[in-house]
């Protein structure tokens, strides 16, 4: 069954793309968090990142969407917590791998990198694509290891 709550954060160069990406996912029946920020005042994304990323790692959330002004900053400051997969995702082949291989369980989009209806199209799949559980779920696993 589809959980249809997710968290989702962004820096300031991912505001503007992350309140679309909102009014999106709340238009198709997702329940929404977002931890912020809430301006285009300038703020440092590894602290959006490890806020969310550890919400995930508690299991608070099955998925979390990050945003900054390329996804890459936000994707090295959640993957520093345990247990997330944060992927960035500039097109929707990625997307779909990322979960039917990886089990990504954090999506990084970047704001200034793709536009508006591709990063919708990107979340619309990377949200809807089930984990390929019985072919990868021991090399998901071998990434938990030290």
């Amino acid at each position: 069954m589809k959980n249809n709550k997710i968290i989702i954060g962004s820096d300031h160069a991912g505001f503007n793309l992350k309140n679309s990406i909102i009014k999106y996912l709340t238009e198709n029946n997702y329940e929404i968090d977002d931890i912020g920020c809430h301006s285009t005042d300038a703020i440092d994304y590894p602290i959006i990142a490890k806020q969310l990323a550890k919400k995930i790692s508690n299991n608070e959330y099955e998925k979390g969407i990050l945003i900054c002004g390329s996804g890459i900053g936000m994707s090295i400051a959640a993957n520093k917590v345990k247990g997330v997969r944060a992927v960035v995702c500039s097109d929707t082949t990625s997307a779909k791998f990322s979960r039917l291989h990886n089990n990504a369980n954090v999506l990084c989009l970047g704001e200034r990198i793709i536009g508006e209806y591709l990063a919708k199209d990107i979340c619309n799949i990377w949200l809807n694509t089930q984990f390929e559980e019985a072919r990868h779920a021991k090399r998901v696993s071998m990434l938990e290891e030290n």
